[in-house]
């Protein structure tokens, strides 16, 4: 067969068997990855029929993966981490060391090398970027603090793992180095450090260049084309940018194709053409990160799940349960809620892109063992689909284990001071208030509106920083998910005169205006939606008065709030005006 029908046979077969895969796991309700995985599968030397060009495929997932760190650098955000840096930083890192060290421990008892079990143990400390932002999509809380503390998370594992794919090539020679005498270990050692030196001075060197001027020259270069008007030439900058990125990174400065691409990702992020940027190359990009799943598919050997199954069950126990322990652990242990901790911890539970680009990585070096690579991809495909079940499972667990566990309860009534309003609180804000559930971009709009208006206003908030920066400003706010009854009662919400739901995370909002009701049944809901038909769900089923989010729902929501607070303090108090701000 001439090369160029190989590529041509490649290219179709992989696309065509995972669109039609993709979709039978679409419609199990299953991610669509498993099914480009599965296509891989088929498609690899260990099952019969047509067999792929590996070589070709290996190529074709170099521009999956340059298009993918592309697409994680341009919505990389550090004012998005930096506002949960408190607990994703630690919390990841320490997630991460936790769940190497079971995978390196587990590794070792099979009696791998220290090289194998080191990239075994990271390929099942990082979760998938996919997997996770579909999910919280779907919830609907990708916007909210916990969506967002599950997303900083990933960014702090994201860039640790960028880190290992850059130190791992320059360790891999020492980490199989094997028994050497005492002057060959002082050598290996002298040669390992001058290695690690050159290739962060190199690293350090692109950085410096992207970051002084990379970060001015590409989004001039990205307003000069889009000035052309020309919707082609835009498309074709952003992708020669990012692939033209990568490889001069790699052939100039010696660093992997993933950290170029990263990087030329976060450079164009700071042009104002960067969302459409993303828009423009997210056709080419799933593409390229189809063929990419499909080639780590073909890595895989069905015969391990009958082969080794017991060794299979605790990879799976590792990333399922290691991993949700510990996340959960370290979330309580920021103190925050409970429903906090098991929506990050089940985010968390599943593995996905740098699992396999570090398997891929480890098995060119010839550090990882063959049946390595079968493992961690047979780890990915069973995580991946029992993980829209753990979402599924929270509220009942959550309530389960509020009902049996002494120590659930403790933990949802922990003894934490920016879960309780002070006892100097000004006693304006503890009756005919309005309890205002959300500090967000449209949170905050209608506080400034009410504070603008003098009508006293309590903040439940989850995000532990912003309470401790409101209380400093002299707002009265208390700390926790307003779900637990705690919260609203800590709000004093049986005596407040209005709740405004102005969260994003519209899942538990009939929860919450329930509970609020069955402590104040004459309290007046106003929640923020996101759709029509869940705003109508909303109102129908709530009797509140909802509003869409739209580019004035900020506005709009302030100015009747203030209007309804204006007409419950005239029945209260006579006809005194209030004059709105809004």
């Amino acid at each position: 067969m001439p090369h160029s029908v190989a590529l041509i046979h490649t290219i179709a077969a992989a696309l065509g068997l995972a669109l039609a895969l993709g979709f039978v796991a679409a419609r199990l309700r299953l991610p669509a990855l498993i099914g480009y995985l599965l296509a891989g599968v088929v498609l690899g030397p260990y099952t019969p029929g047509f067999v792929a060009d590996a070589a070709m495929a290996s190529q074709l997932a170099e521009i999956g993966v340059m298009l993918l760190m592309f697409g994680v650098g341009l919505h990389f955000s550090w004012g998005d981490l930096l506002a949960v840096r408190k607990i994703a930083v630690p919390g990841a890192v320490v997630q991460m060391m936790v769940a190497t060290a079971l995978g390196v421990a587990l590794a070792t008892w099979w009696g791998w090398g220290l090289g194998g079990a080191l990239v075994f143990g990271l390929s099942l400390s990082v979760a998938s970027t996919v997997v996770l932002l579909r999910a919280l999509e779907t919830l609907g809380i990708l916007d909210s603090h916990t969506g967002r503390i599950a997303v900083g998370w990933l960014v702090v594992e994201d860039l640790a793992m960028v880190l290992v794919l850059v130190l791992l090539p320059p360790l891999a020679g020492w980490l199989e180095g094997g028994q050497q005498d005492a002057r060959g270990a002082a050598a290996s050692a002298t040669a390992l450090w001058q290695t690690l030196g050159w290739t962060l001075l190199q690293v350090g060197g692109f950085i410096s260049l992207m970051l002084l001027v990379g970060r001015r020259l590409f989004p001039w270069v990205l307003w000069q084309v889009a000035r052309t008007g020309s919707r082609e030439l835009f498309t074709l900058c952003v992708v020669a940018a990012a692939v033209g990125i990568a490889f001069g990174s790699a052939a100039l400065f010696g660093v992997s194709f993933a950290l170029g691409a990263f990087f030329a990702g976060m450079v164009m992020r700071e042009s104002e053409f960067s969302h459409r940027a993303a828009q423009e190359s997210l056709p080419l990009r799933d593409a390229f990160a189809v063929l990419f799943f499909v080639s780590v598919g073909m890595l895989f050997n069905p015969a391990v799940l009958w082969d080794r199954p017991l060794q299979v069950l605790a990879v799976v126990a590792i990333i399922m349960v290691g991993k949700t322990v510990a996340a959960a652990a370290l979330v309580l242990a920021f103190r925050y809620p409970l429903h906090t901790a098991l929506t990050v911890s089940a985010s968390l539970a599943q593995i996905g892109e740098f699992s396999f680009i570090l398997v891929a990585l480890g098995a060119s070096l010839g550090m990882l063992p063959p049946e390595g690579a079968s493992l961690v991809l047979a780890g990915a495909l069973i995580s991946m689909a029992l993980n829209p079940m753990l979402f599924h499972a929270i509220a009942p667990l959550q309530e389960w284990l509020r009902k049996r566990s002494a120590l659930a309860r403790r933990l949802e009534q922990r003894d934490d001071p920016l879960a309780e309003l002070p006892m100097s609180t000004d006693a304006r804000y503890l009756a005919r208030q309005v309890v205002l559930v959300g500090y967000g971009r449209v949170g905050r709009r209608v506080a400034a509106a009410l504070a603008a208006n003098d009508i006293p206003f309590v903040v439940a908030e989850q995000n532990r920083e912003l309470v401790e920066a409101l209380r400093e400003s002299g707002i009265a706010a208390v700390f926790g998910d307003a779900v637990d009854p705690v919260v609203l009662i800590q709000a004093h919400i049986a005596r407040a005169a209005m709740l405004v739901i102005a969260t994003p995370d519209t899942l538990n909002v009939q929860q919450i205006i329930t509970t609020a009701r069955t402590l104040n049944p004459s309290i007046e809901a106003v929640v923020r939606s996101h759709s029509a038909d869940e705003a109508r769900r909303i109102a129908q089923e709530c009797d509140s008065t909802v509003f869409l989010a739209d580019e004035a729902l900020a506005q709009s929501m302030a100015r009747h709030v203030l209007e309804r607070t204006e007409a419950r303090h005239q029945r209260h108090t006579g006809p005194a005006s209030l004059h709105s701000r809004v």
